[in-house]
């Protein structure tokens, strides 16, 4: 089974919530998902929560992140730096 931690949207037309969700990479994005881990709200201003130990747990057990989540978690790492 190959697992993936990406953005699921949620959320009105022209009002995006995502939540950050691990699932197999043969559903689709928004349908069944195994675990949830956080949200992220893009609107202003930009929420971002996320459960940082079962991220790591996740991803020790093989789960791929994708893109736009590993650029969330960068600029998220920058903030809480500055």
């Amino acid at each position: 089974m190959s697992v993936r931690i990406h953005l699921a949207r949620f959320g009105k037309r022209n009002s995006p919530f995502y939540h950050i969700v691990v699932a197999d990479r043969r559903h689709r994005r928004d349908g069944k998902c195994i675990e949830k881990l956080g949200y992220y709200n893009p609107r202003k201003p930009a929420e971002f929560s996320l459960d940082f130990e079962k991220l790591t747990n996740w991803i020790q057990k093989g789960a791929s992140v994708t893109e736009t989540v590993s650029s969330l978690l960068r600029r998220h790492k920058k903030e809480q730096t500055q």
